[in-house]
Parts: structure tokens; C-alpha cells; sequence
């Protein structure tokens, strides 16, 4: 967020230099102090909109106002924690990603505690959902979230591509208790087979001298990374950072088996519930 804010600062610095204009002289036509101008300019504090379209139109630049503003919502969406979300319910938390899900072509997934929502049962999501609500006091909407959170699912038999890695450790983390689990594991066989899903399962003996188990995250195209924090839902946007994961994903699916290989830890995972 802070490279963020930066960059944003480095173009109003822009804006005001080919406008001739010094901070001093920003400033007084403002009406602001002229440390409020070098701030923004270094990143150490946030513009509001009413700020930046106001920068704009004294250095002559309504023409960039609505990009600039653009450019600062991402910024101000980067970290939203968890009671901000989900200050309307379960349901409006699950609806806020379709737009996402519904523009990204190729999903890479990389999750090393639990089935990713993709490819869930909706017994597991409401295990999940039902855990969620009651460890952070949330209203009951479960029921409402759920059946958008199943509608969701259909995107993998659409024509996006999903490429899934799972830590085997995944397949016996119990949510929802032996039945739930058998159930999902059972699906998971399923749509590992369609031909939009690549699943790749790292076993618990492989070598991990090289990378090893990191957190779990969403890459959507080249774009955007999604990172789920105790405390906040991350969005990562710089490209630098993008690539960090792209290359994370890529050493990570090296040591993953696929095909037969995967279908047999997936089996035995099943036959350990009994």
C-alpha cells in the first residue's frame, strides 16, 4: 500500500511540475498548508477524492481527476479487514468477488489448509460459513451465502482454466466432520477430471528444501493476488509483487503430483475416515 501511495504521490508531483507550479504556489491557490501538498507527494498520507480533484483542477488537470481517483480507491481497497467486509453479512462478502471471478480467465490457486471455494461442496461451504459467522459475531445469512457462494461454483465448468495446488495435508483437515469430508473429497475427484481444472496435491514427504509451505493465495490473470489474513482480505496489485507469487506458484507446482498419483491421495484420504 505504501508503493502504492507513492506512485500515486510521484504523478500529482507530476501534474504540478508540468503546471509550472511549486508546492508554495499549489498550496496557496489550495488554500492548504504547503506540508499537506509534500505529504501526499511522498506518500505518507492518503488524498481523499474531494483532495485530488481539487490537486487536479488547480494544476489544470480535470482531464486526469477521475483516473487519479480511480488509482486511490484501489489503493484504499488493497487491506480491508474482515469486519468491513462482512459489516453487511456473509452473503454481500460473497457477491463482492463475482466481478473478479466473472473477467478472470486463468485462475491460479495455491492453498495449504483447505479446499479452495471453486471447487467446494455446499455442505463444506456451509461448515466454513457457519464457522465464520459464529467466530466473528456476524448476522445469520448463512443460509443466503451459501446458495450465492454454490452459484459461484458454476464458473469451472465454464470456459475459464483453473490450475489448483493443495498441501496433502488439505485432504485430512477435517471441516464439517467425516461425512462433509467425504462428500468434498469425492467432488474433488470429480471436477479434477474436467477438462478446465488442473489439480495438483504437494505430498507430505516432499522435498521442500527449496520452498517451502507458504500462505495461501488467488492469482487472477497476471493482474491480482488475493491473500486471506486472520485479520484482513489482501489484494496485491503491484507487478513486482505479482510475479513474486507467479514464480511461488510455479516452484510450488513442481513439486506437486497430478493424475493417477493425485486421484491415489485423494482415495486414501477418503478410506481414512472410516
Amino acid at each position: 500500500m505504501q508503493e502504492a501511495r507513492k506512485a500515486l504521490g510521484q504523478r500529482l508531483r507530476d501534474i504540478r511540475n508540468e503546471a509550472g507550479l511549486t508546492k508554495r504556489a499549489l498550496a496557496a491557490r489550495l488554500g492548504w498548508h504547503e506540508s499537506k501538498c509534500s505529504r501526499f507527494e511522498s506518500g505518507t498520507r492518503a488524498p481523499s477524492e474531494p483532495d485530488i480533484r481539487a490537486w487536479a483542477t488547480a494544476c489544470d488537470a480535470d482531464v486526469e481527476a477521475e483516473d487519479l481517483v480511480s488509482t486511490a480507491r484501489g489503493i484504499d481497497g488493497m487491506y480491508v479487514d474482515w469486519r468491513r467486509m462482512e459489516r453487511s453479512g456473509l452473503k454481500r462478502a460473497q457477491e463482492s468477488v463475482l466481478p473478479l471471478w466473472e473477467r478472470t480467465q486463468r485462475f491460479r490457486i495455491y492453498s495449504p489448509w483447505m479446499i479452495p471455494g471453486p471447487v467446494q461442496t455446499a455442505s463444506y461451504i456451509r461448515a466454513l460459513l457457519t464457522s465464520i459467522r459464529d467466530r466473528r459475531g456476524l448476522v445469520d445469512d448463512v443460509p443466503a451465502a451459501v446458495e450465492v457462494r454454490v452459484a459461484k461454483q458454476q464458473i469451472v465448468y465454464g470456459n475459464h482454466r483453473f490450475a489448483i495446488l493443495l498441501e496433502e495435508s488439505v485432504l485430512r483437515t477435517r471441516i464439517g466432520g467425516p461425512e462433509v469430508m467425504a462428500e468434498q473429497l469425492g467432488y474433488l475427484l470429480s471436477v479434477a477430471a474436467l477438462p478446465s481444472v488442473s489439480l495438483g496435491i504437494i505430498p507430505d514427504d516432499a522435498d521442500r528444501s527449496g520452498l517451502w509451505p507458504v500462505e495461501g493465495f488467488f492469482l487472477y490473470d497476471d493482474h491480482t493476488v488475493n491473500v486471506e489474513l486472520i485479520s484482513a482480505h489482501l489484494t496485491i496489485t503491484q507487478k513486482h509483487e505479482i510475479s513474486l507469487y507467479a514464480s511461488a506458484f510455479s516452484e510450488l507446482s513442481d513439486l506437486a503430483v497430478r493424475g493417477a498419483a493425485a486421484r491415489e491421495l485423494i482415495t486414501a484420504a477418503i478410506d481414512a475416515l472410516g
